[in-house]
């Protein structure tokens, strides 16, 4: 494959591609496309994919993961797995992110082979088909030159929102106390390594989970002066799934308090099933104009 002919999801699977450097000990890299400090799904499916390659077949079913410090997208970063229980179902990992020894973030991971038991969820939300609605593309024409970082930024994800996103809605002074979006690997996925698969909803899920938090108050990135930071993220795989197939992101923020905000996440398949579910809290901070003397 030629340079020309590499695609956004194609550097995602390098990034996913770690390399081994000692026992339970994996390497991963950064892509030419980065901001100031790691992206956090990054972060969050390269640990899961250096766990998952240490249990065998049996699938992850829960992670939990706090970010420490900011990572120098320059270099490299090592993933140390450490084994905290093997059982015949049930496994447990920590993995933990370095940076010439010094700990970037650290997450635990649950794995257990699929069972059959009781099954309820929620209904999915009704929104319009992802065919029927236009590409991130068509959602950032027009916003170059104030949010040049999501224009130039990596798209291995192709995404759909059912909702006007939160830089349209700062437009028209609409506040909004959910997001939907539609998401699916912008490509295929191998179809035989299911780890992949979750990786890759792992990574898109640090994509837009925030947005409610600032569409409730009626703001924008990039368009008000807002300092936003990751600081937990946690995921619970319910069920089997292909993420190059579409999943409706069906996002709210219940509370935002003490300079943080919290917000919640259900990855929903095409035919209704919920997949996935999502929790962040972030560091939200918002700087408004100052207004004129005498005002």
């Amino acid at each position: 494959m030629t340079h020309a002919d590499t695609t956004d999801l194609d550097v995602l699977l390098d990034l996913l591609d770690l390399q081994q450097i000692g026992e339970n000990v994996f390497r991963g890299e950064h892509p030419a496309q980065v901001g100031s400090r790691t992206f956090g799904g990054q972060l969050v499916a390269q640990a899961l994919v250096a766990a998952g390659r240490t249990v065998g077949d049996r699938p992850v079913h829960a992670l939990n993961a706090h970010f420490i410090r900011g990572g120098d997208v320059k270099r490299p970063i090592d993933y140390h797995v450490v084994t905290h229980r093997d059982g015949r179902d049930f496994a447990n990992r920590m993995v933990t992110a370095c940076q010439d020894g010094q700990e970037l973030f650290v997450m635990l991971t649950a794995f257990q082979r699929w069972g059959r038991g009781l099954e309820h969820s929620v209904t999915v939300p009704d929104v319009p088909l992802p065919d029927a609605l236009p590409p991130i593309g068509e959602r950032l024409r027009g916003f170059e030159e104030q949010l040049p970082h999501f224009v130039g930024a990596l798209k291995p994800i192709d995404m759909r929102y059912a909702n006007d996103p939160a830089w349209i809605l700062r437009g028209t002074g609409e506040k909004l106390g959910h997001n939907r979006v539609w998401m699916r690997a912008d490509g295929q996925l191998p179809g035989d390594d299911p780890l992949l698969h979750v990786a890759t909803l792992a990574y898109a899920s640090d994509t837009t989970v925030l947005d409610s938090i600032l569409t409730t108050h009626g703001l924008s990135w990039g368009l008000d002066r807002i300092v936003a930071a990751t600081v937990n993220h946690s995921i619970w795989f319910h069920r089997p799934l292909r993420f190059d197939e579409w999943h409706l992101y069906a996002t709210e923020s219940p509370v935002a308090a003490g300079s943080r905000g919290m917000a919640t996440g259900r990855y929903f398949t095409i035919e209704g099933e919920l997949v996935a579910t999502v929790v962040q809290e972030g560091l939200i901070r918002h700087f408004p104009p100052r207004r004129p003397a005498g005002d």
